[in-house]
């Protein structure tokens, strides 16, 4: 009798740890599928999977191209490690974290069809049924909003 009153309260006390461990790894909201519209034609561009590492950094890569101007592109235009690489299943946000509230930042973002790397920021917005994501050099700054899928 004496050990299942020590297994109750090892059982009352491990429960509870398991349960907030289980929730602090429960993945951002942020996390999924986002169709991106180019801010200059309106029109759907790409979908790009949004994850999240153990350590909390949010990630996106290009899935699909929608429309592609030819079959297969590469970023020729890149300057570092995605240089020559296929744009599908490129990683074009990296090291973006939460900043609370639905916001985002500390991250970049790649814009393969130029070759250049932008400080990002991101917001979900509208419940979460768009994210408002902006790059910057300096002081200017291009955003797009993007549709969850």
């Amino acid at each position: 009798m004496r050990n299942t009153g020590f297994k109750s309260i090892y059982a009352a006390l491990l429960l509870p740890a398991l349960f907030a461990a289980g929730s602090a790894l429960a993945a951002d909201p942020v996390v999924g599928k986002w169709k991106t519209i180019d801010s200059e034609t309106g029109k759907p561009k790409s979908i790009v999977e949004i994850t999240q590492a153990p350590n909390g950094a949010l990630s996106g890569h290009i899935v699909e191209l929608l429309n592609p101007s030819k079959p297969n592109p590469v970023c020729d235009k890149c300057s570092d490690d995605r240089k020559n690489k296929p744009i599908t299943g490129m990683e074009i946000i990296r090291g973006m974290k939460a900043s609370g509230s639905g916001k985002y930042a500390g991250g970049t973002i790649l814009k393969p069809d130029e070759g250049k790397v932008y400080k990002s920021k991101m917001e979900l917005v509208e419940g979460g049924k768009k994210l408002e994501v902006s790059g910057c050099i300096a002081f200017i700054c291009k955003s797009q909003t993007w549709l969850r899928q």
